[in-house]
């Protein structure tokens, strides 16, 4: 797994450190990096509105390499703590501190070190108090256990060599009846593993995605309960044609075997509440004559 925590460090890395080069206007980056190849679309294009980003730094926008908008899956209240997973440039957690307000706290998560420093510096341009960035893996999460209400993510997990050692972790963290909220890439069905391949280095992804039915049973064996996994975007082998062509692939001849098998999702579930405490039955008591001792 450190080969894929060193790969992720040096594809993220390269991207905060350009975000934070530019100095006239944000640097263009997508799923496959600091570099105008356009393959953001469909996969990170319209995932916030302008109200969102509005009040932004340019500099989280920019950074913003997910699949989807997870601080927009459930209703986030005053006084809640929420921890992103991968938490990047911090675009999710700056949203997220807005809503839970002075009272709660929105923890992001990060490994890489230029992307921590970009996080940072654009909390400090936003004035976000209640907000703290930790460095750390998602597969080791380093706070305790049942501290956090809301856990969130957004197209990191398919990242992870040890998927299931970061559903464990987050059921630790949440509180009883805490929530599982995250966007992500999911594999709907079957998909050649060579064709999967020249998919995946599309979408971005390194260690791969999971399929919806995997994911749905990880989250089962982690403890979690009211699993759902929705696909709501889903990728046409048209909107790849141009990167999969560049890569010497035969795209109508691949088409078949992809077309409609590759999603961004919103995956959500719930930590269970802690079962009510048993209360021991009254003690028998006996007045008459007929008492035992």
């Amino acid at each position: 797994m450190s080969e894929i925590h060193e790969a992720v460090r040096e594809k993220y890395g390269a991207i905060a450190a350009a975000v934070q080069q530019s100095t006239k206007e944000p640097a263009k980056v997508g799923c496959c990096g600091p570099t105008a190849c356009g393959c953001g679309d469909p996969i990170t294009s319209n995932l916030y509105s302008d109200a969102e980003t509005s009040g932004l730094p340019a500099g989280a926008v920019a950074a913003s390499l997910g699949c989807g908008n997870p601080t927009a899956l459930l209703e986030l209240k005053p006084g809640q703590t929420v921890l992103d997973l991968g938490s990047g440039g911090g675009i999710d957690v700056l949203l997220t501190a807005k809503r839970v307000g002075p009272t709660g706290k929105a923890y992001g998560l990060d490994m890489t070190d230029e992307m921590l420093a970009l996080a940072r510096e654009n909390q400090r341009k936003a004035g976000a108090t209640n907000v703290e960035f930790l460095k750390g893996t998602i597969e080791s999460i380093p706070l305790p256990d049942n501290s956090v209400d809301v856990i969130i993510s957004n197209c990191v997990i398919n990242l992870s060599g040890d998927k299931d050692a970061v559903l464990r972790e987050a059921f630790r963290v949440l509180k009883p009846g805490g929530r599982f909220a995250v966007s992500d890439v999911v594999v709907l069905g079957d998909v050649p593993a060579a064709v999967r391949r020249n998919m995946e280095l599309w979408v971005g992804c390194i260690a791969g995605a999971l399929g919806a039915d995997e994911f749905r049973a990880k989250l089962t064996a982690a403890g979690f309960s009211d699993v759902d996994v929705d696909a709501w975007r889903v990728y046409r082998v048209d909107d790849a044609r141009d990167f999969l062509a560049g890569s010497g692939i035969d795209v109508d001849a691949m088409a078949p075997q992809v077309e409609g098998k590759f999603a961004s999702a919103f995956i959500r579930a719930t930590k269970p509440a802690a079962p009510a405490a048993r209360v021991a039955p009254a003690a028998k008591s006996c007045c008459g004559p007929d008492c035992c001792a």
